[in-house]
């Protein structure tokens, strides 16, 4: 089974070494004098995660030699050897697969998703000079590479191919991009109708999601690459031109409702504060201790800060490093808690560091290099309360109302 998946980030080292400057099969076609090099761009669908930020792939098409070929960066299997242990560990090994075009444009008009064709301005030597490439690609040594979510995705390769070819007789004037997203902002936009999706990668990607994305970065998304395309330019015989020829809206899509659920992350969460506030307002007034609840909570989070620290350390996704979300999911819970269950007085002492903690992280949470996702304030109060209960509100507690 192969699944199809737009967006990623990340260079090709390969791609900066000369001997892949001009790279061609020894029976690659040579195209007619009418052959054509377009980009297409599949509008967004909220129905998926992977569906939300569109997706984009080559077209080669020569009337004369009955040719429409869709070449689609955005392809892995899961048949591939160890699939799921190189997945956790970052080596995410996608391919180039090449299908015929009707196909997918008529997949995607179902799924009433936009449908954009970019012809682009190339002569003939320029046309043949990408095919080249594309075929050479495709060529099952060749067709594998290290997708990255953000660098090097389905988006960035068609950039990519089209500079690595062409170099510099095509220039992208980035300067029409006039606004200043973190690739963490541009993200959100594309996700605020799927708030799981959202707080899943704003919980597991750190810092480097962060940075400010140069115009060059805000291709990973298949939006900009259209608009990319659209200000690009191209050298042909010493003649600048629009890089663009002509655009064709193959299909525009209907208007729909954005989907609903009333299973929303500010309606589990803000529950979940409210049951934290009243078992905690119940052990107070009875002078008990819920430590059922305390290594629930706290087991819980422990684990997913165990997770973030793996990603971080010891796989190859380098947007999971410098993850602050460990500040309230701390790896240490899980050292503690057991401590705690026996009543010693390092568990207590720890839990009122983390009572600090929690509370410190609310206070600046506007204000930190990472943005995090809001939808977590109410789980950092909740954590904060119940550290501040086993903390400060110990004291006296016989060991005999337990759990």
């Amino acid at each position: 089974m192969k699944l199809h998946l737009p967006i990623s980030v990340l260079i090709l080292s390969f791609l900066a070494s000369p001997v892949f400057s001009q790279p061609r099969a020894a029976n690659t076609p040579i195209l007619s004098s009418d052959a054509q090099i377009s980009i297409i761009v599949f509008g967004p669908w909220q129905g998926e995660l992977y569906s939300a930020f569109g997706h984009s792939a080559i077209r080669v098409y020569d009337p004369q030699f009955n040719i429409d070929a869709f070449y689609n960066y955005g392809v892995f299997s899961f048949n591939q050897p160890n699939f799921y242990l190189n997945f956790a560990r970052g080596h995410l090994n996608y391919k180039l697969d090449v299908d015929p075009y009707a196909p997918w444009r008529d997949y995607y008009i179902s799924n009433n998703r936009f449908v954009h064709e970019q012809i682009l301005n190339f002569n003939d030597e320029q046309t043949q000079k990408v095919f080249d490439y594309l075929y050479w690609n495709s060529i099952p040594e060749n067709q594998y590479y290290m997708y990255d979510y953000f660098y090097n995705n389905c988006a960035t390769k068609l950039r990519d191919v089209i500079k690595i070819t062409l170099k510099d007789e095509v220039t992208f004037d980035s300067t029409y991009i006039t606004t200043n997203y973190t690739i963490r902002e541009l993200t959100d936009i594309y996700l605020k109708y799927q708030p799981w999706g959202d707080l899943g990668i704003d919980i597991c990607l750190g810092l480097p999601m962060d940075k400010k994305a140069s115009p060059y970065e805000y291709m990973f998304l298949p939006d900009y690459i259209e608009t990319s395309f659209d200000h690009a330019t191209v050298r042909t015989d010493s003649v600048v031109a629009p890089l663009v020829l002509s655009k064709v809206s193959v299909y525009e899509s209907r208007p729909e409702d954005p989907p609903h659920s009333l299973f929303h992350p500010w309606l589990v969460f803000g529950a979940f504060l409210l049951i934290t506030i009243a078992i905690t307002w119940r052990d107070i007034k009875s002078h008990k201790r819920s430590r059922w609840f305390d290594v629930v909570v706290f087991g819980i989070v422990g684990l997913l800060g165990l997770l973030l620290f793996v990603l971080w350390v010891a796989t190859d996704h380098r947007a999971a490093a410098r993850n602050l979300n460990i500040l309230w999911a701390m790896p240490l819970h899980l050292v503690f808690i057991p401590l705690y269950m026996k009543s010693k007085r390092s568990a207590i002492t720890y839990f009122k560091v983390i009572a600090i903690l929690n509370v410190l992280l609310l206070v600046n949470w506007a204000w930190l290099p990472q943005q995090l996702n809001v939808f977590l304030i109410p789980v950092v109060i909740a954590l904060a309360v119940r550290a501040w209960r086993i903390g400060w509100r110990s004291h006296g507690i016989s060991s005999r109302h337990g759990l």
